[in-house]
């Protein structure tokens, strides 16, 4: 079987066929004149990791990776299937929805004497004892407790096997965040994440590659974070990214897709107009990135360092932060593992 383009080549290969998203020119440089004037800012730094993970345990500590592995193995499908019922976590007087439940609820774990980031313990822990750990304030559970249970164990075994713990397993990739993300795919079936477009095989990797810049995070809190290649990550095609991208203008839905999306219909992994806004998504923010780096050059004589994962870590809290002025621009539903 041929191997599937990489999520960069992929997104490109999407973007010159699709048939209901596209990508705007005008609003890609509206979005990259947005960046550069945030240019020496903290925001577009690799610092912003802990901002964006403020309940994970001191990036100094290992245990600060399996954390990270533990939760970002985890790290899909958080929407309710209405909006008033939405799951909630409540730790140290915060009260936590969406992708931050799952962090409330592992570091609320860990405080309650749970070795929640210990493989020995992740590999072999039940359904039950999961459901406890991911246990709800209110009446509506964490969506796909199940899957959620065959990926965390699936992934401790991996890492049982590799040593015992994140950093033993991605270690063996060198410092390479290309060489980490096939390292991922290959070894974890869960991360995954394919799809067929237009007869081709494609890959958007979103969750493997949110793993690699994780651990490029929390190595840069430390002051380790010389990780070459992280330029080969694209952003991590999800939800509330390309609703930014449609907001701010350098995406634009077809009205036939933008109908569906606000009578609300579920697209299915795979479907050709789910791989189209995830594929337009990545080239999207890589016309962005290049835009960004040839303002920078012109206008201040000097090479840019933000890459796609950085704008991915400002254009997504972002997007949580301006959620309202957004809501009339409708997120799309896909119930799946990969994101």
């Amino acid at each position: 079987m041929e191997k599937p383009l990489l999520p960069r080549e992929s997104g490109r290969f999407i973007a010159e066929r699709s048939r209901d998203v596209f990508v705007e020119d005008e609003g890609v440089q509206k979005v990259a004149e947005m960046l550069y004037g945030l240019r020496h800012s903290d925001e577009l730094t690799a610092s912003g990791w802990k901002k964006a993970n403020p309940l994970a345990p001191a990036p100094t500590s290992d245990q600060a990776l399996n954390w990270v592995f533990v939760v970002d193995t985890m790290n899909f499908s958080f929407w309710p299937e209405e909006e008033t019922q939405q799951c909630e976590v409540t730790y140290k007087d915060t009260t936590y929805t969406g992708y931050m439940t799952l962090c409330a609820a592992i570091t609320r774990a860990m405080e309650e004497g749970v070795p929640i980031t210990d493989p020995k313990y992740f590999s072999q822990m039940s359904m039950e004892e999961l459901g406890r750990v991911l246990r709800s304030d209110n009446e509506t559970p964490m969506p796909m407790l199940r899957e959620r249970h065959q990926v965390l164990t699936e992934g401790g075994r991996v890492l049982l096997e590799h040593g015992g713990s994140f950093r033993s397993f991605i270690s063996q990739a060198g410092n390479d965040a290309q060489k980490m993300v096939e390292l991922i795919v290959e070894k974890i079936p869960s991360y995954r994440d394919e799809a067929t477009y237009e007869g081709k095989r494609i890959s958007f990797y979103k969750r493997a590659q949110i793993l690699v810049a994780d651990y490029w995070g929390i190595m840069a809190a430390r002051g380790q974070g010389d990780i070459i290649n992280m330029d080969w990550l694209t952003m991590f095609a999800d939800y509330r990214v390309p609703q930014a991208l449609v907001y701010s203008g350098a995406l634009r839905y077809s009205d036939t897709l933008m109908q569906a999306l606000k009578n609300g219909e579920l697209l299915s992994s795979g479907d050709r107009r789910e791989v189209e806004i995830r594929g337009c998504s990545i080239w999207c923010v890589e016309l962005i990135k290049d835009r960004l780096h040839k303002l920078v050059q012109e206008r201040d004589g000097q090479p840019c360092s933000v890459n796609s994962v950085i704008i991915d870590f400002y254009l997504w809290p972002y997007a949580k932060q301006h959620h309202k002025e957004m809501a009339h621009i409708p997120i799309h539903h896909t119930r799946c593992i990969y994101y």
